[in-house]
């Protein structure tokens, strides 16, 4: 028989297994030997499973008979009440065990010991936080229901006795004839005990069924609302007079009609009561036509005649300036315009500047005196016959119709965008009823708000909570931050819009905020930026609003967003390029779009970028297709004998198509930095390198052989370096107090022969530098690798760094299969978790291949799990930027993906739809639409495109161990790659045809 018993010490203990016995026959003797206590459970979760109950799950020791095991609840220095008792399953793992009788709406910290025969406890797992949900609301109790008019009733009740909020009522009613109930949502409160409310439009004669019932937001998923218990129903006939029959009820006295006539004062009282009715609902009425309709335009806006779609690519070549270029030319036509520094783009742009003067387009409006203080700057106007007018208010001056944006071709749809400046605080209400009116689903921010000391824009979202802008309320629900942006998203309400059958007062809206373009210029890299419009853009529901792109004065870089995303979509649809026709036609529509020389190369490398590389975000359940046809080649030509080159050459040879110049590697290339690399062919670049608190006249003090490289949630989350040197351990020590950062991943063997030993204090040697000491604490052996734990002291002041080093030898070389891989990942990330100040250390014997490995690794894990996707070439590619010299061979290369399958390739293929969902830039457990939103969702259906690729025998040398379908017999094998899910499907194509 189980038993449960508690340690009254602020914590519940639950035990599982069988009683302890007593002394007894048979039973050790005190102080004999016993066999060593379990060791720790792993894997410890904890999940809520509903208001009062939790589901645990850990994995069982892997050391110590087990008897059974105790669970440990801690709640505010609390006990709870435990719950049953369970057998030890010692067959099943994990072990699985739901505790009951919890307190709702409470945070509880939870580890599990496992104890032995003889009651010995083993080592705890690690704890866990986990908070229960509140539990639903009891039923109302309605207090009156009743006629109200010969189309209404009124319902009045009383709040639910148990409850911990009330965020909502649900109204339900239905008719005598009717099978389902109509239903109505308030917003709720717990302050009143009673509420009322009437329910007009209903028919006449006609008895209702009516029932209430509360609803509860989850505190632990803010999207959640949780139904309360209906209230018994009741039933009301709705007829005509019954307003007047209840109202002389009222009226009349009791003694009425025994003294056979009415007083003059009872009449006159009676006509007196009519007459103020009558007049307030004459009243409401006028007021609903004549007021109340002006807000209606919220919910369902006039339908204004359709934009004039302009047909900008056929005008440029009507005019003699033929501007497109074929897809396969564009590499050529770019080279062309660096040529000579960069003299083509020169010309092109000057020419741009100048074909349509500013002056040639009217800014009254935004000149307008009420208007002024609306502009961020004064140069930056909206044109008069493209800017976006806002929709009347009663009572409001014509002026109040302004803001500052305009509406923006795209390809092949007019007002596709909408350019607009950051918002000032003057403009906020402005800025949020434009959203609202242009059923916006997507806002594109390109700024930071405070950028070289100077403000660009103003925060025009909630920090925390809901801020009302005029008529808006905005809330941020999920905000998920990426290295080179942010996605939020948001939830907005328009208070004076009431909820109708097919629309909803709610709304939700995504903003994209890229955060990493630099204060002046452009990005390092095109990459991230293409990234970051493709999965922005097709956010966007096929049924919303314009995409509203801004920057700080929404010119420069919001011009670049736009003609990047208008270009992507012309290559797709007819695969050619027409960046200075489309950019001629948009600045008629908004003045200064990209605004300088250096925004307009920039655009030319992206799109060539995009071009070469193809779609490479491969969503999971295409990984192993993916693979495959990453290594399969056929031959090529008219005559059959030309070799095509597979994509993966195609891949590695864009990835590692950078070479350093030497401006890029001054600092490594110093003479007196030279004896700190191990290699120079692995040293870092200007401006990823590390730097280190230099030492006043000391030159080259600032230099470790460590580069920056970006993760999937910071642009700093790892350092890559080399193993230290015996001269450069005071460097390393001192880069890691400079920089905060408590995880040392090693790879690198310690082997004092080889040059490699430890770079650590140890047990009776403290490493002492002028402001730190550093002290060994402990070591621990596990299976696999070891871990060492250090405190980084300073000698100014009691601030103490804990540093622990994590380390695996020869990994990945000893990871077999390949999917064991991903256990260091796990190993890291879970300690790395509490420490999110500093970035990883990651270092190999070299600082290169094992180090890069473990950091793409790392990232991409991160990627698919947020997204169901991961874009192998983008960071390989960004590494090797970072630190050249990290992919040696293509083997290296192939690894990350053939690593990543093993890991994630097994999940089923019919899913992929599915999984596909967030690829399109959503965020993975978004809320995609809030019913009657009227915006649809912003996931788009995966597409598959079928490819055939021959030369068999690649296909079996690479692909057969892994077990990949081998070609069909004729010499070629079908497979089905995965496009990137956007409005239009064609396909962008590599380079010799190679499947993109």
């Amino acid at each position: 028989m189980s038993r449960v018993c508690l340690v009254l010490v602020g914590l519940g203990v639950i035990v599982l297994g069988q009683d302890v016995p007593g002394p007894g026959p048979g039973s050790v003797p005190s102080g004999s030997l016993q066999a060593a206590p379990p060791s720790q459970p792993l894997n410890l979760t904890a999940t809520p499973a509903s208001c009062t109950s939790m589901k645990l799950s850990w994995v069982r020791p892997e050391v110590g008979a087990i008897e059974g095991y105790r669970i440990y609840l801690l709640h505010d220095n609390r006990t709870d009440s435990p719950s049953p008792s369970l057998a030890d399953p010692a067959t099943q793992s994990p072990v699985e065990y739901e505790v009951q009788g919890l307190q709702p709406n409470t945070t509880y910290k939870v580890w599990v010991k496992a104890y032995s025969t003889h009651n010995q406890e083993g080592a705890p797992s690690e704890a866990v936080e986990n908070r229960t949900d509140i539990c639903r609301p009891s039923a109302p109790e309605i207090m009156d229901a009743s006629c109200l008019s010969q189309n209404s009733l009124s319902l009045r009740w009383r709040r639910p006795v148990n409850f911990t909020t009330i965020d909502y009522y649900y109204i339900s009613y239905r008719g005598e004839k009717d099978w389902n109930f109509e239903e109505i949502k308030l917003d709720g409160s717990a302050d009143y005990l009673e509420s009322n409310v009437s329910i007009p439009e209903l028919l006449t004669s006609t008895m209702y069924e009516v029932k209430i019932r509360g609803a509860s937001k989850s505190v632990i998923d803010p999207l959640k609302v949780i139904q309360g218990v209906d209230s018994e129903s009741r039933k009301v006939l709705v007829e005509p007079n019954c307003n007047m029959d209840t109202m002389a009820t009222m009226v009349l006295p009791s003694n009425a009609h025994e003294n056979g006539d009415f007083g003059a004062g009872m009449v006159v009282g009676l006509v007196t009561i009519i007459v103020i009715i009558c007049l307030a609902t004459a009243a409401c009425v006028i007021w609903k036509k004549c007021f109340h309709a002006s807000y209606y335009y919220l919910d369902d806006p006039p339908r204004a005649p359709p934009p004039t779609l302009i047909d900008w690519d056929a005008q440029t070549e009507e005019c003699g300036l033929k501007t497109s270029v074929p897809v396969d030319m564009f590499a050529k036509h770019v080279a062309e315009l660096h040529a000579d520094g960069d003299i083509g783009f020169s010309k092109e742009y000057d020419e741009i500047q100048a074909a349509r003067p500013q002056e040639d387009f009217s800014t009254e409006i935004s000149q307008n005196d009420d208007n002024k203080a609306k502009n961020r700057y004064l140069n930056i106007l909206a044109y008069d016959h493209s800017r976006v007018q806002l929709l009347p208010i009663p009572g409001q001056k014509k002026s109040f119709d302004y803001v500052n944006a305009n509406y923006i071709d795209g390809y092949h749809r007019a007002q596709a965008y909408i350019g607009t400046q950051g918002p000032l605080p003057t403009t906020f209400e402005c800025f949020w009823r434009m959203i609202w009116e242009q059923r916006v689903a997507v806002i594109v921010m390109i700024t930071n708000l405070v950028e070289r000391g100077r403000r660009k824009c103003d925060m025009y979202w909630p920090g925390e909570g809901t801020e009302t802008y005029g008529m808006i309320t905005c809330k941020v629900i999920k905000e998920d931050i990426m290295a080179t942006y942010t996605v939020r998203t948001m939830l907005i309400r328009h208070l004076k819009v009431k909820k109708k059958k097919h629309n909803s007062a709610e709304r939700i809206v995504y903003q994209y905020h890229y955060t990493n373009w630099p204060d002046h210029g452009t990005p390092d890299h095109p990459l991230p930026v293409l990234n970051f419009v493709k999965k922005s853009s097709a956010a966007n529901p096929s049924d919303a609003g314009p995409i509203v792109v801004h920057c700080s004065a929404g010119v420069g870089r919001t011009g670049t967003y736009i003609v990047l995303d208008a270009m992507l979509r012309q290559i797709r649809s007819k695969g050619e390029v027409n960046i200075a026709g489309y950019l001629r036609h948009i600045r008629s529509q908004r003045n200064f779009l990209v605004q300088t020389e250096e925004q307009y190369i920039f655009i030319h490398d992206a799109l060539l970028e995009a071009i070469e590389s193809g779609e490479t975000n491969i969503n999971q359940a295409y990984l192993s297709r993916y693979l495959l046809s990453l290594q399969a080649s056929g031959d090529g030509g008219d005559s059959g004998n030309e070799k095509r080159e597979t994509l993966l050459e195609t891949q590695f040879r864009s990835v590692t198509s950078f070479q350093p110049k030497d401006f890029n590697l001054v600092s490594a290339s110093k003479p007196v930095n030279l004896p700190k690399n191990r290699s120079q062919d692995l040293v870092p670049v200007e401006n990823a390198r590390v730097h280190l608190t230099p030492k006043p006249g000391v030159d080259g003090s600032d230099y470790i052989n460590a580069s920056w490289l970006q993760g999937f949630n910071k642009l700093k989350e790892f350092i890559i370096t080399q193993h230290p040197l015996e001269s450069t351990i005071q460097d390393f020590w001192q880069m890691v107090w400079d920089h905060n950062a408590q995880t040392i991943v090693t790879l690198s063997n310690c082997n004092l022969d080889e040059g490699y030993g430890p770079f650590w204090p140890t047990s009776d040697a403290e490493l002492d530098a002028e402001n730190y000491k550093v002290k060994f604490i402990s070591e621990s052996e596990h299976v696999g690798y070891q871990t060492r734990d250090f405190i980084v002291q300073s000698l100014q002041d009691d601030y103490e760094l804990p540093v622990r080093i994590i380390q695996c030898p020869e990994w990945p070389h000893n990871c077999i299969p390949l999917s064991s891989m991903a256990e260091l990942l796990r190993i890291v990330q879970e300690w790395h978790l509490d420490y999110q100040n500093g970035p990883i250390i990651v270092m190999d014997r070299f600082g290169g291949t094992e180090a890069a490995i473990f950091c793409c690794l790392t990232t991409l894990t991160k990627q698919l799990d947020y997204e169901n996707h991961a874009d192998v070439y983008m960071y390989a590619k960004l590494y090797h930027n970072k630190h050249p010299g990290i992919w040696k061979s293509q083997e290296d290369f192939l690894l990350l993906y053939r690593a990543l399958e093993a890991m994630y390739g097994s999940s089923n293929h019919s899913s992929a739809a599915s999984a596909a969902g967030s690829g399109s830039g959503v965020p993975a457990g978004s809320v995609a639409s809030v019913p009657g939103s009227g915006a649809a969702s912003p996931v788009t259906p995966v597409t598959e495109t079928h490819i055939t690729v021959t030369d068999n025998h690649i296909i079996t040398s690479n692909c057969q161990a892994n077990g990949y379908a081998i070609g069909n017999g004729n010499g070629t094998a079908s497979l089905i790659a995965q496009e990137e899910p956007e409005p239009e499907s064609d396909v962008i194509s590599a380079p010799g045809g190679s499947p993109a």
